[in-house]
């Protein structure tokens, strides 16, 4: 039996072998395809970055204004309630005319017949998905489905730099680009994405998309750099909070830090005297 078992476990080792010499050159030429077509997310700067960094409240209006118009169409904000918005700038009463002007209505139950239904947008309320559910989103996007954009400066490598870039990316395929890697039906060629091939068309199309409220001239750099922005702060808006926190944490340290060492320093000179003294 014991020699049965090393049998199977030996052809199970050949087998992983072959499979092994036949398969990877293949993901290998893919890896290497992709490799030397994608970029590295660009130089960007935002007010918020650094230890010192402060939100830039005008640029997260800006920002705000280009989801709501731009981006809310087809992703979410989940983790986002309308009365968040006060923090950047905007009032009580603003917050509450854009709650109830909102797009898309929130999902409700009728009262009266208990059907579902939908409702106007209240302050206390998230912000609502565009699509029913996930199967709903895929039939209007190619099968794609777009992700929440709550927490997307953080969970992508590059972060904040890695939207810039990508959002002010798009471009048409090099003319080397391999057949292979050239994008195929409802696919678009950005090298800011991992494999180069993209199911999200364009965002922002050209200059003047957005007329800015303060403005700004909203140029394809400056509409990507501005939601980039807002989604720096939807992915933590209390980014100031904590660098003030710890700002406080390291000054206590470094007073407590003197004291003790002051307090040393004062006790074990008394010593050190007794000790000569003696």
């Amino acid at each position: 039996m014991a020699r049965i078992i090393a049998f199977l476990v030996g052809c199970g080792f050949l087998f992983a072998l072959i499979f092994s010499v036949i398969v990877t050159p293949r993901e290998a030429a893919e890896e290497s395809v992709a490799h030397r077509f994608h970029k590295h997310p660009k130089e960007v700067a935002f007010s918020s970055d650094g230890p010192m960094g402060k939100f830039d409240r005008a640029q997260l209006q800006r920002g705000f204004q280009v989801y709501k118009e731009v981006c809310s169409a087809c992703h979410s904000l989940h983790l986002v309630a309308f009365r968040d918005l006060q923090e950047i700038g905007f009032t009580a009463p603003e917050v509450k005319a854009i709650a109830n002007q909102w797009a898309i209505e929130v999902p409700s139950v009728d009262p009266a017949t208990g059907e579902p239904a939908t409702r106007k947008a209240l302050p206390s309320d998230k912000f609502p998905s565009p699509y029913a559910n996930e199967t709903a989103a895929r039939a209007a996007n190619n099968n794609a489905l777009p992700p929440d954009l709550s927490l997307m400066t953080k969970a992508r490598e590059g972060h904040a730099a890695y939207v810039y870039s990508l959002l002010s990316g798009y471009q048409n395929p090099p003319a080397n680009l391999p057949a292979e890697a050239q994008p195929g039906t409802g696919l678009y060629y950005n090298p800011y994405f991992a494999n180069l091939n993209i199911a999200m068309p364009a965002p922002l199309a050209a200059d003047g998309q957005v007329s800015y409220a303060d403005g700004t001239n909203a140029t394809i750099d400056q509409m990507a750099k501005d939601v980039s922005a807002f989604l720096i702060w939807t992915a933590e808006p209390k980014l100031e909070n904590r660098k003030r926190t710890g700002w406080a944490v390291v000054i206590f340290l470094l007073i407590a830090t003197t004291l003790a060492y002051l307090s040393y320093q004062t006790i074990w000179a008394e010593k050190k005297g007794k000790r000569v003294a003696a």
